[in-house]
C-alpha cells in the first residue's frame, strides 16, 4: 500500500476513534475531540490579573508595553519614516541583484495576507458588539503603536535571516532569537536558543490556529449565511467544505514562498480595494451620521456605560482584537518580510509599518463604521454575521459580495501562514522533503477541523496560539534594540545625504 494511502487511512480512523456517539454527525465529532484541548491551551495562555473588575491577560500588557517602548526608542519611526516606506513599497530603491526572493512590494502583500483578513470582517464585529463602539478608538491606537513593533522586528528578520546556496531564505524570530542573542555570549545563545525553540512551538500552532482554523470556520460561517443559514443543506456540512478549501490552498502551498507571493501580491489588493470602496461607499451614503458614529467612539473609550469593565473593558476588546488583527509584537510577518530582496535589513522594517496602518487604522476602522453607523450593532449577533448584516443594510446582494472577500481573505491568510508554520516546522525538524509534506499534510487537516468546530472554541484556540507568540518574540527584542537602532541610523544617514541609488522605475 502506498504511503498516501496509508495517511489517509490513518485519518479516516482518527475521525472514526473520536470518543462521542456513534449517530453524532462528522462536524460534531471533530468539535468534541478538539474542543478540550483547545480550551486548555488557552487557559494556559491566558492567565490573567484583575483590573476594573476586568480580567486583563498579561500577554496584552506584555504586547502593548512593548510597542510603547519601541515607538518611543526609536522617536516615532512609525510616522516619521512613513513616506519613504511608501517609496520603498513602489520600488524606488529596489535592487533585483541583491539576496532574496521576493520584492518589497510582494513581502508586504504576502504579511498583509496573513493580517487582512478575517481579524479585520469577524473580528472587528466581536470587538464592537464587546466592547461597544469605543473599543475603535483602542483599536485604532493599537495599529498605530503597533507599527513601531512590526518595524523592529522585520528589521531584525532580514538581519538574521539564512541565505540558501538555491537562493532561497529562512528567516523570521526563531533565527534572530538565536544567531542575534548568541553575538551576546554563551549565556544568551542557549537563552536565545530556547526562545527560538518555544516560539517555532507556538508558531506552528498560532498556523494551524488563527492562520487556519478561525479562516475556514468564518468563511464557512459566510457561506452557510447567504445560502440559506441553518435552513442551508450546507449547515453540517463544514467538513465537506474545508475539504474543497484544504485541495485548494494544497494546490498553491506546494509552490513555496514564490508561488505565494504570486498569488497573495494579485489577490491582497484586489480583495481589499474592494472591501475598502464598499465600506466608503456605505459611509458615504450614511455621511450624516459619521460625526455622530465618531463621537461614539471616542466617548465609547473614555465612559463605557453597561460594558463588563467599563472603561477597561472597552480598551482590553479593542487592544486584544487589534493585536490578534495585525499580529504587531508576534513575530509572525517577520517569517515573511524576510524573503524580501534587499541588503539593508532597515529597508524591510520601513515596509513593514504599513502592515498595521493597513491592516487596522483603515481596514479595522471602516468596518467598525459601517457596523456603528448602520445601526447594525447586536450583541446576539456574532462574528462575520454582524458585519454582513451592516453591509445589508445598504446593498442587499452585498451579503454575497462580501462571501467572496471573505473566501479571498481567508484564503490569502491560510497561504500565508502555511509557509509561517513551514518554516518554524523545519526550524525544528530540519528542511527536507520529509518534514515539508509532513506539516503541509497536518495543516490541510486543520483546515477541515476549523470548518467544522463551533466559533469559541476556534477563537480561544487561535488567540492563544498567535498570542503566545509575543512572549518569546518581544522578550529577544528587547536584548537587540540596540542593533535595530544601529542599523536605522546608518541607514537613515545615507538616506538623508542622498547616497542611496534611486531605481529607474520608467
Amino acid at each position: 500500500m502506498s504511503k498516501s494511502r496509508v495517511g489517509i487511512t490513518s485519518l479516516l480512523s482518527l475521525f472514526a476513534s473520536f470518543p462521542v456517539l456513534a449517530d453524532t454527525g462528522i462536524d460534531e465529532k471533530i468539535n468534541l475531540f478538539i474542543k478540550p484541548y483547545s480550551d486548555a491551551v488557552a487557559g494556559a495562555v491566558f492567565s490573567s490579573f484583575p483590573v476594573a473588575g476586568v480580567d486583563i491577560p498579561f500577554v496584552l500588557v506584555w504586547l502593548i508595553v512593548a510597542a510603547t517602548i519601541f515607538t518611543l526608542y526609536f522617536r516615532f519611526i512609525n510616522i516619521r519614516a512613513f513616506k519613504h516606506g511608501f517609496e520603498l513599497v513602489r520600488g524606488d530603491y529596489h535592487d533585483p541583484q541583491a539576496a532574496g526572493e521576493v520584492t518589497h512590494f510582494q513581502a508586504l502583500a504576502t504579511a498583509l495576507s496573513g493580517t487582512v483578513g478575517l481579524g479585520n470582517i469577524a473580528g472587528v464585529a466581536v470587538a464592537v458588539s464587546l466592547g461597544g463602539p469605543g473599543a475603535t478608538f483602542w483599536m485604532i491606537l493599537a495599529g498605530f503603536l503597533g507599527m513601531s513593533s512590526k518595524f523592529t522586528e522585520c528589521t531584525l528578520g532580514v538581519k538574521y535571516r539564512d541565505e540558501h546556496a538555491d537562493g532561497t531564505v529562512s528567516g523570521g524570530p526563531m533565527y534572530y532569537l538565536t544567531k542575534g542573542l548568541a553575538e551576546r555570549g554563551k549565556g544568551f545563545a542557549r537563552f536565545g536558543k530556547l526562545l527560538a525553540v518555544l516560539f517555532a512551538i507556538f508558531c506552528i500552532g498560532g498556523s494551524f490556529g488563527g492562520g487556519n482554523m478561525f479562516q475556514a470556520n468564518q468563511s464557512f460561517a459566510q457561506l452557510v449565511n447567504v445560502t440559506g443559514g441553518e435552513a442551508s443543506w450546507m449547515a453540517d456540512k463544514g467538513w465537506l467544505y474545508g475539504l474543497v478549501i484544504a485541495v485548494l490552498v494544497g494546490l498553491v502551498i506546494i509552490g513555496g514562498i514564490k508561488g505565494i507571493a504570486r498569488v497573495t501580491s494579485k489577490i491582497v489588493p484586489f480583495m481589499a480595494i474592494t472591501y475598502v470602496l464598499a465600506g466608503l461607499a456605505i459611509i458615504l451614503m450614511n455621511y450624516d451620521a459619521v460625526p455622530t458614529a465618531f463621537a461614539a467612539i471616542f466617548t465609547g473609550a473614555f465612559t463605557a456605560h453597561g460594558i463588563t469593565g467599563g472603561v477597561i473593558g472597552v480598551l482590553f476588546q479593542g487592544f486584544k482584537r487589534a493585536a490578534f488583527s495585525n499580529e504587531a509584537g508576534v513575530g509572525s510577518a517577520a517569517i515573511a518580510h524576510s524573503a524580501v530582496q534587499t541588503n539593508r535589513p532597515v529597508t524591510e522594517g520601513f515596509v513593514a509599518l504599513y502592515e498595521p496602518f493597513i491592516d487596522t487604522v483603515v481596514v479595522c476602522t471602516i468596518t467598525a463604521l459601517v457596523i456603528i453607523i448602520t445601526g447594525s450593532l447586536d450583541p446576539s449577533v456574532d462574528g462575520v454575521q454582524l458585519t454582513s448584516n451592516a453591509f445589508a443594510t445598504a446593498f442587499t446582494w452585498f451579503p454575497w459580495v462580501l462571501t467572496v472577500a471573505v473566501l479571498l481573505f481567508a484564503f490569502s491568510t491560510m497561504i500565508s501562514w502555511s509557509y509561517y508554520g513551514l518554516k518554524a516546522w523545519t526550524f525544528l525538524f530540519g528542511e527536507n522533503k520529509v518534514t515539508d509534506s509532513t506539516y503541509k499534510i497536518l495543516f490541510l487537516f486543520f483546515v477541515v477541523a476549523g470548518s467544522s468546530m463551533q466559533l469559541g472554541a476556534v477563537i480561544d484556540f487561535s488567540d492563544a496560539m498567535i498570542f503566545a507568540m509575543a512572549f518569546p518574540n518581544l522578550l529577544g527584542c528587547y536584548f537587540l534594540l540596540p542593533v535595530v537602532k544601529k542599523e536605522l541610523n546608518a541607514y537613515w544617514d545615507d538616506y538623508k545625504s542622498g547616497r542611496l541609488v534611486k531605481t529607474d522605475n520608467r
